[in-house]
């Protein structure tokens, strides 16, 4: 489904916290993973992922593209000019025509690429100073803080790296922070596209998990805010972090009971990968 992000001045996601915190856990998540795909044998790539017809090469190709497209993204808000390439993003559709224009190129050259595109991300988030950190730069939500810019990339390849290793038998990290903050921006996404697509609801859920253990809540108004605290809320999300990371990420079922009133909330991200008809 094509996407409508919400560009200027009023970011629809806003995440409360220090925003240079993301730094640690996404610069340790990209290098964890570019060191365990630098030592795969040729079947180890052309292994399936769990992304629909995507094997591990094909994933790291598109996390290639991907860096390379938060690098410029940031690089264009910092200079005052945030990019606007995202409207009309088909998140189906377009990451898969990426890939499969690099069907042609040869694995070292792909992996070579996610190398250098990996560290130029990590070296220019690492260059950020606080200002740095909240200015605007483009995301598939619209204009978001580079915070929540780094929390969206973090959280697609933490979930991508799962995709990769979990059918080859191996036991992905599960860092707290990398769970943390991929959770909290997980779980802004589905109602921040609710809202980008026109929703006139309003309302709040919480979220409460263990290992790691953590509590926010998610304000839904005219933009959707994670904080911690308490509130009044008609859905609360409970159970395992890493499960229910896996669930807000559409790669397993919302295994708990969801009001329908409450929904749309959580439905968000699934409505973005339906196939238009």
């Amino acid at each position: 489904m094509k996407q409508t992000p919400r560009y200027g001045a009023d970011p629809v996601i806003l995440l409360d916290g220090s925003p240079a915190d993301v730094l640690e856990p996404v610069a340790r998540q990209r290098r964890r993973l570019a060191a365990a795909v630098t030592s795969f044998a040729d079947e180890q790539w052309a292994q399936p992922s769990r992304c629909a017809g995507w094997s591990n090469r094909d994933v790291i190709s598109h996390l290639d593209t991907t860096n390379g497209f938060w690098v410029f993204s940031i690089t264009s808000g910092l200079r005052g000019e945030p990019s606007q390439l995202l409207l009309g993003f088909d998140p189906t559709a377009t990451p898969a025509q990426f890939v499969a224009a690099s069907e042609g190129v040869p694995t070292g050259q792909v992996l070579e690429q996610f190398l250098a595109s990996t560290d130029a991300l990590v070296d220019l988030l690492t260059s950020l100073d606080d200002a740095g950190w909240s200015t605007l730069a483009e995301a598939p939500p619209g204009h978001l803080s580079v915070s929540a810019v780094a929390h969206h990339a973090l959280w697609d390849s933490w979930v991508h790296e799962r995709d990769i290793l979990l059918p080859l038998g191996g036991t992905p990290d599960e860092e707290p922070d990398e769970i943390a903050a991929s959770i909290r921006y997980a779980a802004a996404l589905s109602p921040a596209l609710a809202l980008n697509r026109g929703t006139a609801e309003r309302g709040a859920f919480a979220v409460h998990v263990t290992d790691p253990d953590l509590g926010v809540v998610v304000d839904i108004g005219d933009e959707v805010l994670v904080r911690s605290g308490e509130a009044d809320v008609e859905l609360t999300l409970t159970g395992d972090a890493v499960g229910l990371l896996e669930a807000l990420s559409i790669r397993a079922p919302l295994d708990q009971s969801v009001p329908p009133s409450a929904s749309w909330m959580v439905s968000g991200l699934a409505e973005a990968f339906a196939t238009e008809p």
